[in-house]
């Protein structure tokens, strides 16, 4: 089934006029807003109430490219993928009790600088290359992978081709409206793509014959979020241990996701936008990954399970329908791109050039730098995204869970070392977050590339990529501990983090956080009964 068959010049005239529409309200609202903004607009002032912070952090964690990843995994395995949204809700519960009270008493705007004041500026600096390390792996290289699948689809254009494309997209938007035109038009795609979304949902439902229907019609094991622990895809020991390597890694020391936390209007806002937040995680399965599952009883000979969400929708909506799902779908994809290529550009031009290397840039020079690193950026991703293409054996969904898979544990063991164990040093620090990185990501490498699991031909060395996440973490904790213990460190700086003024949790965060818990476990009996 092509989908690019599927489409008429109506559906591209939608694109194309979407588009346009949407640069032109992002260049009148700069220009409306030509006076500029001050800086509580960016730092929020610290006024982010809980609804804010719980729309902001889903938000941010949802999108095109997880649209698309999930539809695929529920077309080949089921619900047993919900436990990326669903396990999630344990670690953003660590986030609001450990991490938000913590973050919120050091009075500080990154995560950086939080580890800066723990270990000193050392920490701080390397923080921010792996920072830019992070941005250029997690949210640019593969969000533009994702991006690329979806042009393929669309337009029957090679992978290269299609990166390129939606960088010169985002190229346009920047130029037309700047980053305006992402800031003041998101809001409309996150609604529409949310919509989009439940359409499909009813839509799907109501030709396979309702929910009752399509349980009937798919493999039992694809209600049950643990597999047996010999499944090839998902068995439970792996997502048991696994998972909370990634959890600590994403949604407590992630900028991009924390930074909503940290505006909070104080510790209580802060913790019921966290709870929010995993309240919203719940509708994650009935918008991204039942879509598939439906898509597998309706298409079941589809040749790729990738393409099983576009698959719905050109089979489903009507001409004009398709059109502005597909225009939502790259216009969501050119926010996040512009979006990371901008917190590149910023991460390195203020915590490196300025900070390390000139100090006393001017401010045109500092934009020139900015441009240039942006352009540089640009340029890796490409090469990056295209290493990934390379990988074989996995889908979209597992490509996406491998590479952070990887990046994921030097960060949690820092961070959860450098946050609960008072003996942990700077030297121990920094060395995982050196040797660490490299050492994690080294066996990325190999994992990926240079000696793939080949199962076709029988070929297996190593075990499933969450499990081999877990073990690097177990190793990286020996490590830091071990360095902490037995290494003298010569370290002057001071830890002036003082917690002894953190609040205790209020009645209203512990009832709603306990309500939610007993829902999780609720929906984890339902789904492991069948």
């Amino acid at each position: 089934m092509n989908i690019y068959e599927q489409l008429n010049i109506i559906d591209f005239a939608v694109v194309g006029l979407y588009l346009v529409t949407l640069v032109g309200l992002g260049a009148w609202f700069s220009l409306k807003n030509k006076r500029g903004v001050d800086e509580n607009y960016f730092l929020a002032g610290n006024s982010l109430s809980w609804k804010s912070i719980g729309f902001n952090m889903w938000g941010t964690n949802v999108g095109p490219s997880m649209l698309i990843a999930n539809a695929s995994i529920g077309y080949t395995t089921g619900v047993v993928a919900g436990n990326f949204s669903w396990y999630a809700f344990i670690f953003i519960l660590l986030l609001a009790i450990v991490f938000a009270p913590r973050y919120l008493g050091a009075r500080v705007q990154t995560l950086p600088e939080y580890m800066g004041k723990r270990f000193g500026n050392s920490t701080q600096n390397i923080l921010a290359w792996y920072t830019i390390v992070t941005i250029l792996l997690s949210w640019l290289s593969l969000t533009l992978f994702a991006g690329g699948i979806l042009i393929q689809q669309i337009l029957n254009l090679p992978m290269w081709l299609s990166v390129l494309l939606l960088l010169a997209i985002a190229a346009f938007f920047t130029l037309a409206g700047g980053l305006k035109t992402i800031v003041y038009t998101n809001v409309i795609q996150m609604v529409l793509l949310i919509v989009v979304s439940f359409i499909l949902m009813w839509v799907g439902l109501d030709r396979v014959g309702g929910f009752g229907e399509l349980v009937s019609k798919t493999p039992d094991n694809y209600w049950n979020l643990f597999l047996p622990a010999n499944d090839a895809n998902y068995p439970w020991i792996a997502i048991l241990l696994g998972y909370p390597v990634m959890g600590v890694w994403f949604w407590c020391t992630d900028q991009s996701m924390v930074q909503s936390v940290l505006g909070a209007k104080n510790v209580k806002e802060g913790q019921l936008g966290a709870n929010f937040t995993a309240w919203l995680k719940i509708i994650d399965v009935p918008l991204f990954i039942l879509p598939g599952i439906m898509c597998f009883v309706l298409f079941p000979s589809l040749e790729n399970p990738d393409a099983a969400y576009m698959t719905m929708v050109t089979e489903l909506f009507p001409t004009g329908m398709k059109g502005l799902v597909m225009a939502v779908l790259i216009a969501a994809l050119v926010s996040t791109i512009d979006s990371s290529l901008n917190a590149l550009s910023t991460v390195f031009t203020m915590d490196v050039y300025v900070k390390k290397i000139n100090p006393k840039a001017s401010h045109k020079r500092i934009i020139k730098i900015g441009h240039l690193v942006t352009v540089i950026g640009a340029i890796l991703s490409i090469f990056i995204t295209l290493a990934i293409n390379s990988i074989k054996g996995l889908n979209l969904f597992d490509v996406f869970q491998s590479v952070l898979g990887f990046i994921a544990p030097p960060m949690s063991v820092v961070f959860l070392f450098g946050v609960l164990w008072k003996k942990t040093t700077a030297k121990a620090a920094n060395s995982i977050l050196i040797f660490g990185t490299l050492f994690s990501l080294t066996i990325g490498i190999l994992y990926l590339w240079v000696f793939p699991n080949n199962p076709e031909a029988g070929v297996k060395i190593w075990p499933h990529f969450l499990l081999l996440s877990f073990y690097i973490f177990v190793f990286l904790s020996v490590v830091i501990v071990a360095i902490s213990l037995l290494v003298k460190d010569k370290s002057t700086h001071q830890n002036t983090l003082d917690y002894s003024g953190i609040a205790k949790v209020s009645p209203r965060v512990k009832l709603l956080w306990g309500v939610l818990i007993a829902t999780m476990i609720g929906l984890y009996i339902y789904f492991n009964g069948h």
